[in-house]
């Protein structure tokens, strides 16, 4: 019986089963009730030894068939390095805790049915029943050769199990070449997953082969289909006249684009001007569906990517370079195709009035944030001097950046300030430098414009009832701020909670409380896991984190789909086309949309993590021996966690504490001395010595150099 036959089947069946008014039968009885044909009844029992076999469905030693009494439980397996796991249910916050003797040979992805069994501990348990599907279709690891055989360690650590792969299926491959390899065996009892060869991406030493390796890890497209670039090149032409008819011309007005050093693609440009007692404030928007046309190979192909990946050494553009630095970005000097956001501002920060248009725009300056701060923050002379024609602009755009961050505050607009990395890397690819990315009032100005942008933009076409895709961020769930609230009461610190319910404005009160406190790294970042990711939707449910009704993200279509997906519902919108069927036509594609997109942003978001940590890792191994000062910014029971200054953090472990034996007091997050009651506390300043790294787990051992041996020492020497 084919596949998607048996699962019809089994779903009819099943539903009979499950009825109420069901009376446990035979399978012929069930035959009878069913009218199946006595020719087909062998089929019926392959339904059912099916069911069985899931556990969705019981069969008594009378041969008397009933609904399974455990509950059916389906998700993803996570393995970990130690052997056990988690099984994530879509719909449910909490992950099911699977114990190595329970994974049943599950591995990394797979799709398994569990049956829940006792639990030790506050955590749900279960055991994997059956694997329905496995996820995991190939593998990157480091190729071993043998005489006879080849093998794969794979570089995730979750993979905790060799590859075997037959010579005549490795490709070539010698010690030491990282590889992808396809599974073609998944192996069971006392047998290894087999495989084979279908990519040798470069030896382990060369450069750059250890990003490739994550990018293949994480399925990133790399290469555009020749096609694709193709059409980029064709409708890559110079704005012309006709190209111009029927937009706003916006030429004359003083416009700007402020971004970092190295951006190529610069999608938003920015104008303001006084008017009366108001601010116009102009977000001007690279014009990509002019260029991307729906359903063309690169629509295609944008959707497939979702987003742009900012990798360390490299950007994966979600649209080719012909466009994203070519006709679509906003070049000085050059007429370019926009979709502008002209709003009105009070002087309390209100947008009071705003206009969304079709426009064409020629900007007068590129200007890096570094600049614009010289001008606005160190009024360098040099600078000043050199841009005196737009100083005045920018210190108007301070003024209104302002109002508008002074009004997100007051409703409660929660601002995680954590330090970005910025990781420097020489020719070959090494980290030379690695040090915190400078966010200055300038990168503030452009975030508050492009927030305002957006928020506009979404408010406006929720009143017009059309479909659309807004940016959400659900409450939290009520559970884990309970939690992070008990947690915090443990520093002095207290979140108020209405009828079940946190607003923003309190966890926002909470992060004000705790700046430039000790504690502020640790419970900034646990806040943070307490919220709930932030996602694409064709709902308009509102933004926790920014304590707005209505959200969107319109302002980069050049690097995310969901904001070019948007332009075109803006265009259909403006130019009069969206009819009941254009309507329809949304509704039925958004939904998936919003999906892909919001899955694909994750896979980018933990590829540009790991990305930033191997390079960490590479960083601090030609340090071994290298002592500095860092603050304890996590404790377990296994350890303390320090970060440097440069954003490095490392793991100093228990076993490493010397002249006591350490407890970890969990009620006040410390490690404290049995003997001595020495304890090390979140955010103590501590010197550390680097001992070891694992690039392969992105691991850096440290541990606390003895200030007392230090002294000592010194005053040996000086003597």
């Amino acid at each position: 019986m084919k596949k998607e036959l048996l699962e019809e089947r089994k779903q009819i069946v099943y539903e009979l089963i499950c009825d109420d008014l069901y009376v446990p039968m035979k399978a012929k009885e069930i035959a009878i009730l069913m009218n199946v044909p006595k020719s087909q009844r062998h089929e019926l029992q392959e339904v059912l030894d099916a069911l069985v076999a899931e556990g969705k469905v019981e069969v008594s030693t009378k041969g008397k068939y009933t609904k399974g009494t455990s509950p059916d439980l389906t998700g993803v397996f996570t393995a970990h390095a130690r052997g056990f796991g988690f099984v994530t249910i879509e719909g449910e916050d909490e992950d099911i805790f699977i114990s190595e003797s329970n994974t049943n040979g599950a591995i990394q992805d797979d799709v398994v049915q569990i049956a829940l069994v006792p639990s030790s501990g506050k955590r749900r348990e279960g055991k994997v029943v059956k694997i329905v599907d496995h996820g995991l279709k190939t593998v990157v690891g480091t190729f071993e050769k043998s005489k006879t055989f080849g093998f794969v360690r794979p570089d995730n650590p979750r993979i905790n199990m060799d590859i075997f792969v037959p010579m005549e299926r490795s490709k070539g491959a010698v010690t030491g070449h990282k590889v992808v390899v396809e599974l073609t065996s998944y192996g069971g009892k006392g047998k290894k997953p087999e495989g084979k060869v279908i990519e040798i991406i470069g030896h382990e030493n060369d450069p750059g082969t250890d990003i490739m390796s994550l990018v293949r890890a994480y399925g990133l497209p790399v290469e555009f289909p020749e096609k694709v670039l193709n059409q980029a090149e064709r409708v890559a032409k110079d704005v012309t006249s006709a190209d111009m008819a029927g937009r706003m011309d916006l030429r004359d007005w003083q416009t700007v684009t402020i971004d970092g050093e190295d951006a190529k693609d610069l999608d938003d440009a920015v104008t303001l001007t006084r008017d009366g007692n108001f601010w116009q404030l102009g977000v001007h928007i690279a014009d990509v569906t002019n260029y991307v046309q729906e359903n063309s190979a690169l629509d295609v192909e944008a959707l497939k990517r979702g987003t742009s990946v900012y990798l360390v050494d490299r950007v994966i553009p979600m649209l080719p370079h012909t466009l994203s630095n070519g006709i679509c970005s906003l070049n000085q000097g050059e007429d370019r195709l926009t979709l502008s956001c002209i709003m009105k501002i009070d002087a309390k920060g209100n947008i009071v009035d705003h206009r969304i248009a079709e426009s064409v725009i020629n900007v007068d300056r590129r200007m890096s944030y570094t600049d614009v701060n010289k001008i606005i923050t160190l009024k360098e002379p040099e600078k000043t001097e050199e841009y005196k024609d737009f100083v005045q602009m920018f210190f108007d755009m301070k003024e209104v950046a302002d109002l508008l961050r002074a009004k997100r505050r007051k409703r409660g607009s929660i601002d995680f300030d954590f330090p970005e990395t910025k990781v420097i890397l020489d020719a070959q690819g090494h980290p030379v430098d690695i040090k915190p990315y400078d966010r200055n009032p300038a990168t503030k100005i452009i975030e508050d414009f492009m927030l305002a942008a957006n928020e506009t933009v979404a408010q406006d076409y929720f009143w017009q009832e059309i479909p659309f895709v807004y940016r959400t961020h659900e409450v939290p769930d009520t559970e884990k701020i309970k939690k992070l609230s008990t947690f915090i009461n443990n520093f002095g610190y207290h979140i108020h909670m209405g009828s079940d319910e946190v607003h923003p404005k309190e966890l926002q009160k909470l992060l004000a409380k705790i700046e430039d406190t000790p504690v502020e790294g640790l419970i900034s970042r646990l806040t943070l896991r307490s919220m709930k990711q932030a996602k694409y939707s064709v709902e308009c449910v509102g933004h926790f984190g920014l304590a707005a009704q209505y959200y969107c993200h319109f302002t980069s279509p050049i690097r995310r789909y969901p904001d070019l997906q948007i332009h075109r519902i803006i265009k259909d919108s403006l130019r009069g086309r969206m009819n009941e069927k254009r309507m329809e036509h949304y509704w039925k594609i958004l939904p998936g949309v919003a999906q892909q997109a919001s899955q694909l942003e994750r896979r980018a978001d933990e590829a540009e993590r790991e990305t930033i940590k191997m390079k960490k890792v590479e960083y601090m191994e030609s340090r071994i021996g290298n002592e500095y000062e860092g603050v304890i910014s996590g404790i377990t029971n296994y350890g303390l966690y320090v970060e440097l200054p440069n954003t490095v953090e490392g793991m100093v472990h228990v076993t490493t504490l010397r002249g006591d034996y350490y407890n970890y007091i969990e009620s006040t997050y410390e490690m404290v001395g049995e003997n001595t009651g020495k304890s090390y506390k979140l955010g103590q300043t501590v010197k550390i010595r680097v001992i070891g790294t694992d690039k392969l787990v992105r691991r850096i051992d440290f541990e606390l150099v003895d200030p007392e041996k230090i002294r000592r020492k010194k005053d040996k020497i000086d003597m």
